[in-house]
């Protein structure tokens, strides 16, 4: 008779665990992702794998967007009670990359990565962006735009978002309808690449708006000064 996991997780000392994804039939390691208590009970309840992200600071069903679900078939607990495996049938790939697993980046040299198995349409073009962007941090700065900014820094990444800022509000003002749909793009991916930087994921800045929603713009400065 198995366990009853909800009574050996110590969620106060542990309020968040890791949690290892792999496939029931091959055996394969697709992904690592993290749970807390509410995630796991919803993954309990549901038979399908919910976790929290930590980037996005909230609770995601696992191809909630992308179709890309993960039907539990199996959970195991390992011995210190604060990681969980899940034996799971995957929907699709589990990697945004279009990768069937996460673990694709052997470290070894002449090696070809695997091929990307499906595209992924269904992320927003934002978060598809900003996970670009983080993986670019270790690239080849000679090879990479992205990967030189980082090499240089804040002050330079600061530089070019206060730069682009400029040039937008000089197209505004210009009233150059083409121009300004340019700057708008070039502001808006230097901003991620500083968000990228900070390690903040943008789906936090989405969520911040989704607040705002409803506020004046009186309101919303008086609820940032009562934090």
């Amino acid at each position: 008779m198995g366990i009853k996991l909800e009574n050996s997780i110590d969620w106060d000392k542990n309020p968040m665990i890791p949690v290892i994804a792999q496939d029931f039939e091959s055996g394969e390691i697709l992904m690592l992702a993290y749970t807390n208590k509410e995630a796991f009970d919803l993954t309990l309840k549901t038979k399908f794998a919910h976790y929290f992200s930590r980037s996005r600071k909230k609770l995601w069903k696992k191809g909630e967007q992308s179709g890309h679900t993960q039907e539990v078939k199996e959970m195991y607990l390992d011995c210190d009670s604060d990681t969980l495996l899940l034996k799971i049938k995957q929907k699709g790939v589990a990697c945004h990359t279009g990768r069937m697993s996460c673990f694709f980046n052997r470290i070894d040299i002449d090696r070809d990565l695997p091929p990307i198995e499906e595209q992924i349409d269904s992320y927003s073009l934002s978060d598809t962006l900003y996970h670009t962007i983080c993986e670019r941090k270790n690239a080849d700065p000679k090879k990479s735009y992205v990967a030189s900014l980082f090499k240089k820094g804040e002050n330079s990444i600061l530089k070019k978002v206060v730069e682009e800022a400029g040039e937008f509000c000089f197209a505004i003002k210009d009233n150059d309808e083409k121009e300004i749909i340019y700057e708008a793009a070039d502001l808006m991916f230097h901003s991620l690449v500083a968000l990228g930087y900070k390690n903040i994921n943008p789906d936090l800045v989405k969520q911040e708006l989704q607040r705002r929603f409803g506020l004046s713009g009186i309101e919303e400065k008086n609820s940032r000064k009562d934090a």
